[in-house]
């Protein structure tokens, strides 16, 4: 997959994280991802269409989640519950937002379904399309964090 794809959701969770929950996020080395095993708690996935299909997922292990909700909040936050599942779909909301914006400059149009969230520990996430899996590392002082972007050849 061309990195000019990547890029914009790398760019997109640094300044959503850091805007919206005061956040630094340190970016790891992206990766193939062959199974649907989520690397999280807690998964937000959106589906794209326009320029070609796919999705994204964004996977939070629960201190990760926990720490950005709380600081969104501006209250603590100890516990994975239906607040904390509304923020993950309104972060990936977010994410996905800005990243469709720069891939629009760049002359891509996407337009994004309504997100969906999955929680539980070991949980997958199917992507119903045939292009890779590029999977995203991030850390925070709370926890880690995954992005997976997959879209259509």
């Amino acid at each position: 997959m061309d990195a000019n794809l990547i890029n914009p959701f790398i760019n997109a969770t640094n300044n959503v994280l850091s805007t919206m929950a005061f956040v630094k996020c340190k970016v790891g080395k992206p990766y193939l991802k062959k199974d649907d095993k989520a690397k999280g708690d807690v998964t937000g996935v959106i589906g794209l269409t326009g320029d070609s299909n796919g999705t994204i997922a964004v996977t939070f292990d629960q201190g990760s989640i926990l720490k950005i909700v709380s600081n969104m909040f501006g209250e603590e936050m100890t516990e994975l519950n239906h607040e904390v599942s509304d923020a993950v779909g309104e972060l990936v909301n977010m994410i996905s937002g800005q990243a469709r914006r720069e891939l629009e400059e760049l002359g891509r149009l996407f337009h994004a379904a309504i997100p969906t969230v999955i929680s539980g520990q070991g949980h997958c996430v199917t992507h119903y399309t045939d292009g890779p899996k590029i999977a995203i590392p991030f850390t925070t002082e709370g926890g880690s964090f995954t992005i997976e972007v997959c879209l259509e050849s």
